[in-house]
């Protein structure tokens, strides 16, 4: 029997993981996609709104950091970056918790509800202090609840503390309903009169900001210097690997979540205690989900999220100027916005992966 030739083609493109990109390079392919995301907006501006890009990007940058806004600025990127610290632990653990929303919800309403029933009742040192173990306990809880679960029965943490986000939700309703009797949908400062964070060298929202640039130190430590931290990354590589080497992952993973919902303790404190002195359900505004991407762009490195977590309010205030001051749709800065997180998220593969050109070949095999 004569031997057949088959010709086989060789793909054109070959993609490639990298394992040796520098520093360097990295932060060039990230620049160089955040000007291109600069260059689609303009673009998409001009066809739509006949409005010059430049005052667009102008309107954008004072939106964030105009006259009197850079501190309330430098608040919203604190609180952001707060959360964002909180789901790290456990996402470098691979533990995926989508339920910072309700921990920070739930902290939120303990703060609230100490400031309610004991607001005057004692001073405000003690109850700040109240605040602080109540707010901070009631985020470990909500968060321990669901890495029991996965601990012992294997249940499935994605959707376990997605739910828990609803039940948060759902109580704070009930206790707007105990504490307000009008119907309004938020207890504001009126009712919440004690228990304020007080000015730090004279500034509102001053001992926010420190207490969460203390937490960011601290917790780069503990992930990367302590023995904790290790057996995170660990367990977040292998169940399987840490098990062998004696690590307890059952208690690892249940510590870690604990730590995660005492920083959103924190960040429920600072909301209600040190900010807004209001609640309604609405008063985490989405970070708790925005800080998932803050703290994968930095790749759980809490250092590198300062400068995502700038980079999301940057965007997301001066996407609300731009709205205001040019009268346009809400939807339309959105999409500004969407334009430059698509770049930046996309330029992450580029720096991940490389890709091959190959030329074209004809291989030539023979078959009996």
């Amino acid at each position: 029997m004569k031997n057949k030739k088959i010709k086989t083609h060789e793909p054109l493109f070959h993609i490639s993981k990298r394992t040796d990109i520098s520093r360097s390079k990295a932060i060039i392919i990230r620049v160089i996609s955040l000007l291109a995301a600069l260059v689609v907006c303009g673009i998409v501006t001009k066809i739509f709104t006949g409005d010059d890009p430049i005052s667009i990007f102008k309107t954008i940058y004072l939106g964030a950091f105009g006259t009197g806004r850079t501190l309330v600025t430098i608040h919203e990127i604190a609180i952001l970056l707060c959360v964002s610290l909180a789901v790290t632990p456990a996402f470098k653990m691979r533990f995926w918790n989508t339920g910072a929303e309700g921990q920070v919800l739930i902290s939120c309403l303990s703060t609230a509800m100490c400031m309610f029933y004991l607001g005057g009742k004692v001073s405000d040192g003690v109850l700040i202090l109240l605040m602080a173990v109540f707010a901070i306990a009631a985020g470990i809880i909500w968060a321990v609840i669901p890495a029991f679960f996965k601990a012992h029965w294997g249940t499935n943490e994605t959707l376990f503390t997605l739910m828990m986000n609803y039940v948060a939700i759902q109580l704070i309703e009930f206790f707007l309903k105990i504490a307000d009797k009008s119907g309004s949908n938020v207890v504001g400062p009126d009712l919440l009169t004690h228990g304020w964070f007080p000015k730090l060298f004279g500034t509102n929202y001053l001992l926010n900001i420190f207490i969460v640039a203390v937490i960011t130190v601290l917790l780069y430590i503990y992930l990367n210097y302590s023995k904790h931290g290790y057996e995170i990354s660990v367990v977040g590589e292998s169940e399987n690997t840490a098990k062998y080497i004696g690590i307890n992952v059952k208690k690892v993973i249940i510590r870690t979540m604990a730590l995660s919902g005492a920083i959103c303790g924190v960040a429920g404190l600072l909301l209600v205690g040190g900010a807004s002195h209001s609640i309604d359900s609405n008063l985490a505004d989405g970070r708790g989900f925005t800080a998932i991407m803050v703290s994968w762009l930095a790749k759980f490195n809490p250092s590198t999220m300062i400068l995502t977590s700038l980079l999301i309010v940057f965007l997301e205030r001066g996407a609300d100027e731009v709205s205001s001051k040019f009268g346009l749709n809400a939807d339309f800065a959105d999409i500004l916005t969407g334009i430059i997180l698509f770049f930046i998220i996309g330029c992450e593969f580029f720096i991940n992966y490389k890709i091959n050109i190959n030329h074209r070949k004809t291989n030539i095999k023979e078959e009996k």
